[in-house]
Formats: structure tokens, sequence, C-alpha cells
């Protein structure tokens, strides 16, 4: 009994973690919304921008597991990052039904918030 008890709680906490975490990317997105209202960014500061977006979104959110889980913190933020990604391109995907997606790229972003996830995880 304690330990489903102990599993469900972390099946919210991952869930309270993600929900952090786009939290955190909506505010990110909105500050780089307002800055390309503002001035002329060169395509190039967009892409680091979005991808410091990504870094500090799966760092929160892993930072959040971490502390609610005490053991094998760092599995549980790499686990939150992958989830990070995988609804972050679930999204992605339904919403851009023209374009195609680059390989490089997609695996680019699953390292990026992977390992950002795992280290808000080590560091919590």
């Amino acid at each position: 009994m304690d330990r489903t008890f102990r599993n469900n709680t972390r099946i919210f906490y991952i869930l309270e973690g993600l929900l952090l975490s786009y939290i955190v990317t909506a505010i990110l997105l909105l500050l780089i919304s307002f800055l390309l209202l503002k001035f002329d960014l060169p395509g190039a500061v967009i892409s680091g921008l979005i991808n410091v977006t990504y870094i500090l979104s799966a760092f929160a959110g892993g930072f959040f597991i971490g502390k609610k889980t005490e053991q094998r913190k760092f599995i549980w933020g790499l686990i939150l990052g992958v989830f990070y990604f995988v609804i972050l391109m679930l999204v992605s995907i339904m919403m851009n039904s023209v374009g195609t997606i680059h390989l490089g790229s997609l695996f680019t972003v699953f390292i990026i918030t992977s390992l950002s996830g795992m280290l808000g995880g080590m560091i919590s």
C-alpha cells in the first residue's frame, strides 16, 4: 500500500513539474514576443532565446521534481526533461501541419531538455 501511494505521488510530482515547466515556457515566450515587438532581432538571436527557454524550463521542472523526490534526483529530472520534450514535440507536430521537422534540430532539443532537466534534479 505504501509503495503504491509513493508511486502515485511521484506521478503527481511529474505532472506538477511539467506544469511548472510549461508556465516558465509561457512566461519566457511572452517575454521573447515582447522583445520581437520592440526590437528587430535577427533569426540567430531568436533561435538562441528559444533554446534558452527550453533550458530554463526543463531546469525548473527538474529542480522542482528533485526537491520533491529525495532519491535518484537526477533520474527524475531526466524523466521530466524527456516528458517535456515529448509533449513539446507532439504539440509542435499538431500545430505545424505543413512544414517539415529537421531531425538534427529535433535531436538537439531532445538533448537540451533532457540534460537540463537532469541538471535541475542534480542541483536540487
